[in-house]
């Protein structure tokens, strides 16, 4: 296969178009490594003298790296591991013997995040639709099937041309507690826009002066799920009710019910007092990393992805970690919400992108 190289940054390519867009481009020389140099003996020896501290990122093996850290230490791991595609994305070779192979490598790392995150913590993986079922399968097996919580799509965008299958056009985002029971989980609400308020018959009450929606105030299905001591008559309507008669009066004299023909009432729920429409599992409002905040990373996250994933999923002060940190968005997510951050990545290339990002 011809490869193109630029002689300004030294990136490589396969493709002449793609060779011909970068030349437009207003590229830089970057200081360029040998990853596969940092398994050599002088390395090997410096990798077993480091002492982890964290808000740092550290070049080398992440197995042998997370060996180092203490057990239930850390708070949230995110990463974004190699897929085993094949393809030399400049910055690392994503290339393995076999498929065998490539599941042996990260079910040894997986292994190892369990060690070392708290009871509280959560692991949080980012990988593409093609292979996902492998993470599943491995997390189910070393966190356990009850600690799965979600598996999250992020619409990525994407107009390539295919003729055989459908479009990618999502990443997915595989997420599992440490312990079910008490992980930590900071749930996120949006205001009410005027989409949700079209849709949900949003109306105005001229009494409380505030908007609001109504929700039943009876259960249409009793005999399913029968509550004997909640059935009593209102206005004439015997139902079972989802609440006492003592909270309906409450209600009915504050006037937070609405009554249709029949005089049956639904509760008035006003938009004020509400948390807002929650944050569910997919993701549609984060675009793909864009030319502003590129740099020169092939596999580059965007940091607004990062940031809702360690708001999600950690408080202030918390230790987040990326094992396959890459340029370090994770880093740079955690300094703008006051966490620490430990970083992890075989390309010594990567630490460097990472450092000039914040200095």
């Amino acid at each position: 296969m011809v490869n193109y190289n630029c002689s300004v940054c030294g990136k490589k390519f396969n493709q002449k178009s793609h060779y011909t867009a970068h030349k437009k481009t207003q590229c830089e020389a970057v200081e360029t490594y040998d990853t596969k140099n940092s398994e050599n003996k002088e390395d090997e020896t410096q990798l077993e003298e480091t002492e982890i501290k964290y808000n740092n990122y550290y070049v080398g093996d992440n197995l042998k790296l997370m060996k180092k850290i203490d057990a239930l230490s850390i708070d949230l791991i995110y990463f974004d591991p190699p897929y085993n595609t094949g393809r030399n994305f400049y910055d690392f070779d994503d290339n393995f013997k076999s498929k065998d192979d490539y599941i042996r490598f990260i079910r040894k790392r997986v292994k190892e995040c369990h060690r070392i995150l708290k009871i509280t913590g959560t692991i949080v993986i980012h990988v593409e639709p093609k292979i996902s079922h492998h993470f599943r399968y491995i997390c189910d097996d070393i966190f356990g099937e009850n600690n799965f919580k979600n598996e999250i799509v992020w619409q990525t965008g994407g107009n390539a041309k295919n003729k055989f299958q459908l479009n990618r056009f999502h990443d997915t985002i595989i997420v599992y507690a440490k312990n079910n029971k008490h992980q930590i989980f900071n749930p996120m609400y949006f205001e009410y826009d005027d989409e949700y308020k079209k849709k949900s018959n949003v109306k105005y009450c001229t009494i409380h002066k505030k908007t609001y929606v109504t929700t039943a105030a009876h259960n249409s299905q009793p005999d399913i799920n029968p509550r004997p001591n909640l059935r009593y008559a209102w206005k004439n309507n015997n139902k079972q009710w989802y609440f006492s008669k003592e909270k309906m009066q409450e209600l009915d004299e504050d006037n937070r019910l609405e009554y249709n023909s029949n005089n049956i009432p639904r509760i008035k729920r006003f938009l004020d007092e509400m948390d807002g429409i929650p944050l569910r599992d997919v993701w549609c409002d984060i675009n793909n990393t864009q030319s502003g905040e590129k740099i020169k990373y092939a596999t580059q996250k965007p940091i607004k992805l990062l940031e809702r994933i360690l708001k999600l999923y950690s408080n202030e002060k918390f230790i987040c970690m990326d094992i396959f940190a890459g340029s370090g968005t994770l880093g740079r997510a955690a300094i703008s919400l006051n966490r620490s951050y430990l970083l992890f990545d075989i390309n010594k290339n990567g630490e460097y992108i990472f450092k000039k990002s914040i200095s």
